[in-house]
């Protein structure tokens, strides 16, 4: 890649990079959170729990409850509700020493890094402040074949899932790329 007078590639310099980093951090985090929280306190607002209310159909429909447990509906009992409080805060650790050691270049993993700590923080803020667990409320289905009812927090974390796994396959590739390409040099 060509460099500028900076040192930086393609213009890109140290305080550029830096500032691409905070931007593709904060921005999903602010709208995830944003549209998270919005959404659940319009549906604990306009629905009483347990309402179904079509939008599209049977296919789509807003469906109010509750999920003390995790993603699917993974219960563990009375106390699914601090376990998975307790495991939420692990992930986000872990999420943050990935973070540290993404070097600012790596954009789509700083994203999936973000949606990811999105998704797992909006909903930390419901197990924190509702005995009841997770607001959930997007059912998408046909008749009595239905998905897990989930909310924007769930989605942030399965799209960023879904990137973070793409971006370290992707890289595992390079570095496989890159050993073939130095066995090679080393026996010509």
């Amino acid at each position: 890649m060509p460099s500028d007078s900076s040192g930086g590639v393609d213009g890109a310099t140290p305080e550029t990079g830096l500032a691409a980093r905070l931007w593709l951090t904060l921005v999903p985090i602010v709208v995830v959170l944003t549209l998270d929280i919005v959404t659940k306190a319009w549906v604990m607002n306009t629905f009483e729990l347990y309402e179904q209310t079509p939008v599209i159909g049977d296919f789509f429909r807003f469906t109010y409850t509750h999920n003390r447990g995790a993603a699917f509906g993974i219960d563990i009992g009375e106390y699914s509700r601090i376990f998975f409080l307790i495991l939420s805060l692990i992930a986000l650790g872990v999420l943050g020493v990935i973070y540290r050691g993404t070097p600012s270049s790596d954009r789509p993993r700083v994203l999936a890094i973000s949606l990811v700590a999105a998704g797992a923080l909006g909903n930390i803020w419901d197990r924190i402040r509702l005995e009841l667990g997770v607001v959930d409320f997007l059912d998408f289905g046909i008749g009595t074949h239905r998905f897990p009812v989930f909310n924007i927090a769930d989605s942030a974390v399965t799209v960023g899932a879904v990137l973070l796994l793409i971006s370290f396959w992707l890289e595992s590739r390079r570095d496989a790329q890159r050993a073939a390409q130095a066995a090679e040099t080393d026996r010509a």
